[in-house]
């Protein structure tokens, strides 16, 4: 078929980076259009300008050992902006005091008891010690939440103060919201694989250390990465404009409200996709809307250049702390290049999956309830000089036991649909470089029935 006009639906970094793939492959004379819901682009990215300089209010980091943003990036001419922490670790807040994050452990879940000693009580210690004499349960061909397989041998403090804290991290979640074959496949591997115990399967899914810097981040924030994108696109882009539905048509596909296509690109949350969808391939929409996310805040304060923070990463927060804030990333302490400003930046999060009563109160309460909560972890009483809110409804999909047969359902479904290409953080990973993966893989379909 011939593709000279391509809609792309999302305007976040998967939509942008399709857009530009599209660009790339079909050439100046194809129209490119990016239709966004909302009334800016980069989506759960966004780079705000806090006291002297700029600071990401969403997104921050990327895995290093990932390829796609490293290679984006040098193909964008940004690979300059290239970046990597200072090389401190985080630490857990819980028990009214500061541990160092558990090491040898699995997204918190520990390989042997040793991991966790100080953080949870003597019982569970022994309880861990003890887990390889019980026999272990597992099924191949089903999946379970982290909390029924770590909470059921290991006992819930390991699942409040070690588990908990990262997966909040991850994906705003709760380890009774994410499923072990999804979110963590070299332990479901592990199982498979005739584990006898979780500490053994744990010990065979860590992986080993890497050689490279973990996290890497843009100098001057995602926003530098969003502007180029968009630059190199070079697309007609539609903003405040939610896309409702899409249907067949002789030569091609209509998208209402935008009009005729040959083609599409669905780079939209999982709700989203369920909508649109839901007329024209009711099997990937049904599969879609079983798709739920959670929702989040961030305050980003500015603080004295010389207040007495802890020399760490970063503060994760049990979840049986009994805090409203859930993590505090210590900007100026986790990045060098921060640390050569003029004040000193705290990142607070605030809000789990299930729980969205932060995102109603207003930014002066969000600001005093971190500021309280910074004040409860580090026993500083300091008041920010300024602070930025942000809010994310509805930002990160909960990989729940079962997603990864709704994801095989949904691109199942879609495969044999020309002109029609799916993507985003509901698919392959919610971290920005499985998005572009993601982007890249639906652009490449695209242009394949291009051919």
């Amino acid at each position: 078929m011939t593709v000279r006009r391509v809609a792309v639906v999302g305007g976040g970094i998967t939509g942008l980076t399709a857009a530009y793939r599209l660009r790339s492959t079909l050439g100046p004379d194809a129209v490119v259009t990016v239709v966004e819901g909302s009334d800016r682009l980069g989506g759960t990215l966004r780079t705000v300008h806090l006291e002297d300089g700029p600071l990401d209010v969403g997104a921050e980091a990327f895995i290093g050992r990932r390829p796609e943003i490293s290679a984006l990036m040098e193909e964008l001419g940004l690979a300059s902006q290239l970046v990597h922490p200072a090389g401190k670790r985080p630490l857990i807040y819980s028990q009214n005091a500061l541990h160092p994050l558990p090491g040898g452990t699995l997204m918190g879940i520990p390989a042997s008891a040793s991991s966790v000693v100080g953080l949870v009580d003597d019982a569970t210690v022994r309880a861990i010690e003890a887990e390889p004499e019980t026999p272990l349960q597992w099924n191949r061909n089903t999946d379970v939440s982290v909390a029924e397989l770590v909470g059921g041998r290991f006992g819930e403090q390991v699942l409040h103060r070690s588990v908990d804290p990262l997966i909040g991290g991850v994906y705003s979640g709760l380890s009774a919201s994410i499923g072990v074959r999804a979110a963590l496949p070299t332990l479901a591997a592990a199982l498979d694989d005739s584990a006898t115990s979780l500490t053994a399967a744990v010990a065979a899914a860590i992986p080993p250390p890497s050689a490279g810097p973990v996290f890497g981040a843009l100098r001057d924030g995602y926003g530098v990465l969003i502007d180029a994108l968009v630059a190199a696109a070079d697309a007609r882009i539609v903003l405040g404009t939610a896309v409702t539905s899409l249907r067949r048509t002789s030569g091609g596909w209509v998208i209402d409200p935008i009009g005729e296509v040959d083609a599409v690109v669905l780079a939209v949350p999982a709700p989203a996709l369920a909508t649109i969808l839901s007329a024209a391939v009711p099997e990937a929409s049904a599969a879609a809307a079983d798709i739920e996310l959670a929702s989040a805040a961030v305050v980003a304060m500015a603080l004295p250049s010389d207040a007495e923070l802890p020399d760490n990463s970063g503060v994760l927060v049990a979840t049986d702390a009994g805090l409203e804030t859930k993590a505090f990333t210590l900007s100026s302490r986790k990045w060098g290049h921060l640390a050569d400003r003029s004040v000193s930046l705290v990142r607070a999060s605030l809000g789990r999956f299930g729980d969205t009563r932060a995102l109603d109160w207003t930014d002066d309460t969000l600001t005093d309830v971190a500021r309280q909560d910074l004040r409860r972890v580090t026993g500083i009483e300091i008041d920010p000089s300024s602070s930025v809110v942000q809010r994310w409804r509805g930002g990160l999909p909960q990989y729940a036991p079962g997603h990864l047969d709704r994801v095989a359902a949904i691109f199942s479904a879609v495969e044999d649909v020309d002109g029609v290409a799916v993507a985003g953080a509901w698919s392959n990973g919610v971290g920005v470089p499985a998005c572009v993966a993601s982007a890249t893989r639906a652009a490449a379909a695209i242009c394949e029935v291009a051919r």
